[in-house]
């Protein structure tokens, strides 16, 4: 299994592995933030202790896949800007997303971060890159269009946002496709 770096670096951009004396920063910037994780597929954190357990989930997923997330920082000033990253099905299908702290919206962030990841996604072995998206959620979907995932379609009752009060509902399922058509089907089923 190949590996992917632990950190990247973009024009603006640094990309890098999480570590323990991240939590704070996290917890402040985005992860704790109501408006920042509204239309996440992951709980709001409401304490240092539920970043803790991300950074902890965080080390399994780099440990046991090619990678895992990613916290996003200007390469100018050093500061935490959000993460992205992968989350693994299979070796070669992975859920891929991105989040922002409300002051690095609408910079260009999100596509940067987002075409790091999938210039990687490929070198590690991922075939399907795909995202899942809130279909009110038209600035998520925009950057996923950008950086060559096309809507696959929708998905009927898929999935709970836990940081809205809808239930389980319909999502927008995106993906890219990495490969030639017969390495496609080596791996299908």
């Amino acid at each position: 299994m190949l590996k992917a770096p632990t950190s990247i670096k973009t024009d603006g951009l640094m990309l890098r592995r999480p570590q323990g004396r991240d939590a704070t920063a996290i917890f402040e910037r985005y992860a704790g933030d109501p408006e920042v994780t509204r239309f996440l597929g992951w709980p709001m954190h409401r304490s240092l202790a539920d970043t803790q357990a991300f950074l902890k989930i965080s080390d399994s997923e780099w440990e046991r896949w090619p990678a895992g997330p990613y916290l996003v920082l200007s390469r100018a000033d050093g500061m935490l800007l959000g993460s992205s990253g992968f989350t693994f099905e299979t070796p070669y299908r992975a859920a891929i997303g991105y989040v922002l702290a409300r002051d690095a919206w609408g910079q260009g962030y999100a596509t940067e971060t987002l075409r790091a990841i999938m210039e990687i996604a490929p070198a590690i072995g991922v075939l399907r890159p795909y995202a899942l998206c809130h279909p009110q959620h038209r600035r998520f979907w925009r950057v996923l269009e950008k950086c060559g995932f096309e809507r696959e379609g929708m998905l009927r009752r898929y999935l709970e946002f836990p940081n809205l009060e809808a239930g389980v509902i319909d999502v927008l399922c995106y993906a890219a496709v990495f490969g030639t058509d017969s390495e496609q089907q080596e791996h299908a089923g």
